[in-house]
């Protein structure tokens, strides 16, 4: 949901009809992020919109409130299926955010929505189809598994958002959303959102989008200002006891790995020693993830550990400690791990747990993103650990 927001105009002066200004309200939300203000008078508009902003800043409302908006002033009703809009998203966990932020908004516009994503039954998900879906929220994957049993047909969608395409692009899906793309009609309106244009976004971007309009906020970069750096150099045989002394902490903690047999192993290794923690990545099943988020977004388990594209579906806004157990790869992965704290405006540190010989990788890392970080030699029981993990 939104985080730092704008001292200027309000929802009700950007252009949102009463009803949904009053949903807003009735859920505290008056003041837009500075992404909504920017990018909501252009989609309403019906402009194309290209989004730069990183996850966190509001870039659901950003494109959900102007899609409803839209689609409730329009002369079209749901048709069995026919969806009027589609917004795609990179995974399950992403989908169901959308929904949780939209559906409520939807209801009271009168709009129907239906999430499709691989993990659930694939029937069910044609049958609400069948019955008409004015917007639908999908990963690309399912959809097309959906267009090829002509249970989804693309001719009369009006709106199409892509949300975190960088991250479709990192997951192979372009090959899937130009084909969804390609089966639309050309005049429909685009809003695409990325924190950053590689990976061809950029060519996506050229090919789909109709002389839109940029807004470039709060993008990719981890924000230092907000985040205190730390590395902790140890020993390998130390890594695991450094790494639970951390986790014992009260507060909520996320540590990163770079296998789904090192986030079990982990995870594993943290129960042995009483702390409540679970492991989120790909091979695990729809349930078996809801339950492992779920469960720290309640704080049931404080310790989640997480492959990095499992993470994607991370937002939880009062976070303030990241561990990279396993160093990132690149300053891209950096990034992104480390904006899962500090954010709604919130302060957060970043550690990483290295070996002597990981030490200049992850000093190159951190000068190629402008961070200066503070490096400690530690072993079990080191007072900066204690410091680390002590209550805020």
């Amino acid at each position: 949901m939104p985080s730092a927001t704008t001292p200027g105009r309000s929802f009700a002066e950007l252009g949102l009809p009463a009803v949904l200004v009053e949903a807003l309200a009735a859920a505290n939300l008056t003041q837009p992020t500075a992404i909504q203000d920017a990018a909501l008078p252009d989609a309403l508009a019906g402009r194309d919109v290209l989004g730069r902003a990183r996850t966190g800043s509001g870039k659901t409302l950003a494109f959900g409130l102007p899609l409803l908006t839209r689609l409730a002033a329009g002369s079209g009703t749901s048709r069995p299926t026919r969806p009027r809009a589609v917004v795609l998203l990179p995974t399950r966990e992403l989908a169901q955010q959308v929904e949780a932020a939209l559906r409520p908004l939807a209801d009271q516009v009168h709009l129907r929505m239906l999430v499709v994503v691989g993990g659930m039954p694939i029937n069910k998900q044609i049958a609400e189809l069948r019955r008409g879906v004015d917007v639908l929220v999908a990963t690309p994957g399912r959809l097309v598994d959906l267009i090829e049993r002509k249970a989804a047909v693309l001719d009369s969608v009006s709106i199409a958002v892509l949300d975190e395409a960088d991250h479709m692009a990192d997951l192979g899906f372009m090959p899937a959303v130009t084909r969804i793309l390609n089966a639309m009609p050309p005049t429909r309106q685009c809003l695409l959102f990325s924190a950053t244009l590689d990976r061809d976004v950029d060519r996506l971007v050229a090919r789909y989008l109709s002389d839109p309009v940029v807004h470039r906020v709060d993008t990719g970069e981890v924000p230092a200002a907000a985040m205190d750096h730390q590395v902790f150099r140890l020993a390998h045989e130390d890594k695991v006891a450094v790494a639970a002394e951390i986790a014992a902490r009260e507060p909520r903690t996320l540590f990163f790995v770079r296998t789904k047999h090192g986030a079990d192993r982990l995870a594993r290794q943290f129960r042995t020693r009483g702390i409540d923690a679970a492991a989120l990545h790909g091979n695990l099943n729809q349930n078996q993830r809801r339950r492992a988020l779920d469960g720290f977004t309640s704080g049931q388990n404080r310790v989640l550990v997480a492959t990095d594209v499992a993470a994607r579906g991370i937002h939880v806004d009062d976070l303030d400690l990241v561990v990279h157990y396993d160093p990132p790869a690149d300053p891209k992965v950096y990034a992104h791990r480390s904006g899962r704290t500090a954010r709604a405006g919130a302060s957060g540190t970043v550690l990483t747990l290295v070996a002597p010989q990981q030490q200049d990788d992850m000093a190159r890392i951190h000068a190629a993103t402008s961070i200066r970080a503070r490096f400690t030699a530690v072993r079990p029981g080191h007072p900066a650990i204690a410091e680390l993990a002590a209550p805020a």
